[in-house]
């Protein structure tokens, strides 16, 4: 019977060794969503399902179990305890998950992504139609073989924020569009015009990938550890120790888009460079969960990014690199990017009507695991919900059911991410106000480290050493809760304090 220092010595050399090859998949998965040509798909495909096997079959060998056991029996404490309760964590999940299902997955939801985004450039649901049948059927397997006590889809989300349900996201959401859908209506009868002529305008795409670079760097993403390329569908991954890649989008009339894509981006890209290194390939060397991932990301997007203390360091950039804007004052600038109203596109969507969409597609992707709504029927469903929620007729596939990634390589549950991103966001964005007393000085002159060392030395450095709700709690002083984002949509737009 190994001792307990040298079962976690094996279990921690057998994590560093699966990890390494998970990251061979990541990088293949950034390849396929940036370089791939479209006929590589097929063996793309192939080469996705083996690795993922093998990482499973890596994952699931009956030594981790063992050594698990062993660990259990000891006493363990701070960061390896932490580590041996996530560790424990997933080692049940996978070993409930057979070989062939994970493998089948990997190889259909591989493929799926090069015929989504086939079928949203011609705008044409039937090509990604009979994917999409595939890997619903495939994720109700998937929850079958994990279990769950009252819905699949808890099954499913709880791989992206530990703990959650769907019985607890529906009040939660459900709540919240009720409280978002009268501010809304009050924030767009109040709020000052802006002069959207300038998205007639040509904005030079060598530029707008110069100032995407320079706003990144600005807030800490490290570009010897990193790199930003560009793809149909932003995004950030985290490869390992030393390579973290972000990807944005740009549009010859919408420099906007690029800009805070990336900015988005980076905050995702800090927090993946924030874990410490010496942790890799363990639980306390990973995000804490998709939604606190998110909260970076969208505290930086909108929070900091969209705020007038922002502008008035970025406003001369723009004004300097643009001629439509010589003349745009950082007040203008304020309403031009804060404009509140309801539209057809997500990644577009101002941060008051946001959450409507993400609303949704929870609601949706519930029906579609419960089968009250078929994938054939999804068009005309998304159409439904987009009047309900947003008050907007879909013109086509493309502006609808098809607009997101996400179903395509599998993540039903994701979604969800979004929203408490974005709850976490507003309650970690009040609690870094109080600690950082002259943070909007900073951010007013461009220096923005000082927010970047705070969110590493509070969240990114615990990785998950923490649960989410736990997290929170300890960087914020108060359990997870909606008020701080109503508080701050009040505050911002209304100029309603408290």
């Amino acid at each position: 019977m190994p001792s307990a220092d040298s079962a976690y010595g094996e279990l921690l050399d057998r994590a560093r060794e699966s990890a390494t090859l998970g990251s061979c998949a990541a990088v293949l998965g950034w390849d396929e969503r940036t370089f791939l040509p479209p006929g590589g798909s097929g063996l793309r495909g192939r080469q996705m399902a083996l690795l993922a096997r093998m990482c499973h079959e890596m994952a699931t060998h009956p030594r981790v179990g063992e050594l698990l056991q062993i660990l259990e029996d000891s006493e363990l404490n701070g960061t390896h305890a932490a580590n041996l309760r996530e560790w424990r964590r997933g080692y049940d999940r996978a070993v409930k998950l057979p070989s062939e299902l994970v493998s089948e997955l990997a190889s259909v939801t591989s493929e799926a992504q090069s015929v989504w985004q086939e079928a949203k450039h011609k705008s044409d649901f039937a090509l990604f139609r009979p994917w999409l049948e595939k890997i619903v059927l495939l994720k109700r397997r998937e929850a079958e073989c994990v279990g769950y006590v009252e819905d699949a889809y808890d099954a499913l989300v709880d791989e992206f924020e530990p703990g959650a349900t769907a019985l607890e996201l529906t009040r939660m959401l459900g709540g919240l569009s009720r409280d978002l859908a009268p501010l809304v209506a009050e924030i767009v009868a109040k709020q000052p015009s802006a002069d959207e002529s300038l998205w007639t305008q040509q904005y030079p795409l060598d530029v707008q990938e110069q100032i995407c670079r320079e706003v990144a760097k600005s807030v800490g993403f490290d570009f010897h550890r990193g790199r930003l390329d560009t793809t149909s569908h932003p995004f950030c991954t985290g490869i390992g120790p030393g390579d973290c890649r972000i990807l944005t989008r740009y549009h010859v009339n919408k420099p906007f888009e690029a800009f805070f894509g990336t900015l988005h981006e980076a905050g995702h890209g800090l927090y993946e460079q924030g874990l410490l290194e010496s942790e890799w390939a363990t639980p306390c060397g990973m995000a804490a969960s998709f939604g606190i991932h998110e909260s970076q990301s969208r505290l930086w997007e909108n929070q900091i990014g969209r705020s007038r203390e922002f502008w008035s360091a970025w406003g001369p950039r723009f004004r300097s690199a643009f001629s439509a804007f010589r003349s745009t004052s950082d007040e203008e600038f304020w309403c031009l990017l804060n404009q509140v109203k309801p539209s057809l596109i997500r990644i577009d969507a101002d941060e008051a009507t946001y959450n409507l969409h993400i609303v949704l597609r929870f609601e949706l992707e519930l029906a579609l695991m419960s089968g009250d709504v078929a994938a054939a029927d999804l068009p005309g469903a998304w159409a439904d919900k987009v009047r309900q929620y947003l008050g907007l007729p879909v013109p086509d596939d493309a502006h609808g059911c098809l607009q997101d990634i996400h179903w395509s390589f599998g993540g039903i549950g994701y979604f969800p991410s979004y929203t408490l991103g974005n709850l976490y966001a507003a309650q970690i964005l009040e609690a870094a106000e109080k600690q950082i007393p002259a943070l909007w000085d900073g951010v007013r002159e461009g220096q923005l480290s000082v927010l970047t060392d705070w969110l590493r030395a509070n969240i990114h450095v615990h990785g998950q050493r923490f649960q989410p709700a736990e997290l929170i709690q300890r960087v914020t002083g108060t359990p997870p809760d909606p008020g701080a984002f109503l508080r701050y949509l009040r505050g911002k737009y209304l100029g309603v304090a408290g």
